[in-house]
């Protein structure tokens, strides 16, 4: 992707998040010169908090691909010892008919809610005897705490306010079903670099051409910029 669509997709995200009752913390708004001199941001980078935009490493962001700001995260250490900070939140954007590919997770059980825009649709698989991708295969959701069978390929819909509880096994793709729609995640800790199980080989971030500077930092810029 190429960075002067990254930072233009940031000021969309931002300007819908705010028309929906939501705004970012201050950290959202640093620039890159901003963020080196913070010598009081070192949870923040190692808990990955921040910006992530994806097109999933395939250069079709608006057909595959998805904006996520992580607000907050624990880390792996707490869900060991069962207790400290053992959650994650997220904003996210799928615009519309915008793929986020099949996947699922080994750790993270999530919460997906739609926070307003359009409808939500989410397409579910269950899992073999071993974890993997099952076609033939169907599970059960709880949606706003009411029990829901789903069978093998089926497509659930939510409209704003509503929600599903996906938990490790529920392989899962979404999409904007007739305009964009805001998603809330509020999840066990979250970690993008190992608990993210693609159906196909995919890249979980972006490749970046630096055609003009950043406006703010991607959680994937943190190594490289701030190193």
């Amino acid at each position: 992707m190429k960075r002067s669509r990254i930072n233009e997709i940031m000021e969309e995200a931002d300007a819908m998040i705010r028309a929906h009752g939501f705004t970012l913390p201050p950290f959202a708004y640093w620039t890159p010169d901003e963020f080196r001199a913070r010598t009081d941001a070192v949870r923040i980078v190692e808990a990955r908090m921040g910006w992530d935009i994806t097109d999933y490493g395939q250069g079709r962001y608006e057909e595959l691909g998805l904006f996520l700001f992580t607000l907050r995260n624990g880390f792996a250490a707490d869900l060991e010892r069962g207790r400290g900070m053992v959650y994650a939140e997220k904003l996210l954007i799928s615009k519309q008919d915008q793929i986020s590919p099949c996947h699922t997770h080994i750790v993270k059980s999530e919460d997906i809610i739609n926070r307003g825009g359009a409808t939500l649709a989410i397409e579910l698989f269950g899992s073999d005897d071993a974890g993997g991708f099952a076609e033939d295969r169907g599970g059960t959701v709880l949606c706003d705490g009411i029990a829901r069978d789903y069978a093998p390929g089926e497509i659930l819909c939510f409209a704003p306010g509503e929600s599903v509880t996906l938990m490790p096994g529920d392989w899962h793709a979404f999409w904007g079903e007739d305009g964009d729609v805001l998603i809330g995640e509020v999840s066990t800790v979250n970690d993008d670099l190992t608990d993210n199980i693609f159906r196909e080989p995919i890249g979980r971030f972006a490749e970046i051409e630096e055609d003009e500077a950043p406006r703010h930092l991607l959680v994937s810029d943190y190594a490289g910029w701030l190193s």
